[in-house]
């Protein structure tokens, strides 16, 4: 089993941040300041085209970790931030862009190429969770759970259906085409948010999403505005979900 690599090590806001690899793949783990021992593991994937230090994550490790206690840990996905994009990646983006250029639906294009992503994504996802439990600081029988944004959605659902260990699980809505058999394979908690006017994924899409998860307790969040508008008091708002499904108290931010 890999243990995860450590390559920098920096402190600021009640956190301590830390680089690491794990067979190749680049990844940040936001841990309390205080060096508190074995709290829960927070795992955070971040939106198409963003990376692991994307501000909707940095922002999102900061409620959970000084406000919560976790650990939050988030990688690259691939052909994302520190990694190579292959050429699959490159023709798929240009496709995007073509299309969104000339005001045509992207649905298609975004659901191929984030299904892709996923096949590759989630075994390295598990990769990273079987290396980070190694870590005294976490342990290997602590309570996980997941955070995903769009692309972190497309990636968290799949993962989330086959991987045992996590117990608890916030997403914000994507395209369903391919997620529908992963999701009702879900059974943990849920809460899912989605945008009402969201011109790009479908308000459609998305209540489908919801109701296809098989979980007996799942919430769901439909605030007014477009794709990129989701409210930043819905990241608060997971924080206090998690805190009560992965048992630990919620400070709200100062």
């Amino acid at each position: 089993m890999r243990s995860p690599q450590f390559t920098a090590e920096s402190s600021s806001h009640g956190m301590v941040e830390r680089d690491f690899t794990v067979g190749g793949v680049p990844g940040v783990l936001w841990s309390p300041a205080s060096g508190v021992d074995r709290a829960p593991l927070v795992l955070m994937g971040h939106g198409g085209g963003g990376h692991k230090r994307h501000p909707s994550m940095a922002g999102r490790a900061r409620l959970l970790v000084t406000g919560c206690g976790f650990h939050v840990a988030v990688v690259d996905a691939p052909g994302h931030g520190d990694r190579p994009r292959s050429a699959h990646d490159e023709q798929d983006i240009a496709e995007l862009r073509r299309a969104q250029a000339a005001g045509e639906p992207e649905g298609s294009i975004v659901v191929r190429h984030n299904a892709r992503l996923a096949e590759l994504a989630v075994p390295e996802w598990r990769s990273v969770l079987d290396a980070l439990q190694e870590l005294p600081e976490i342990g290997a029988d602590g309570p996980v759970g997941y955070v995903g944004v769009g692309l972190g959605t497309a990636i968290g659902v799949p993962l989330v259906a086959i991987e045992p260990r996590i117990t608890a699980a916030v997403y914000v809505a994507t395209w369903p085409d391919v997620l529908m058999d992963a999701a009702q394979q879900i059974t943990v908690p849920i809460e899912f948010a989605l945008q009402w006017d969201d011109e790009r994924v479908p308000r459609e899409a998305g209540l489908a999403l919801f109701d296809a998860f098989a979980s007996t307790e799942k919430t769901l969040h439909a605030n007014a505005g477009q794709h990129m508008e989701l409210p930043r008091f819905e990241a608060d708002s997971a924080a206090r979900f998690l805190a009560r499904h992965l048992g630990r108290t919620h400070t709200p931010a100062a």
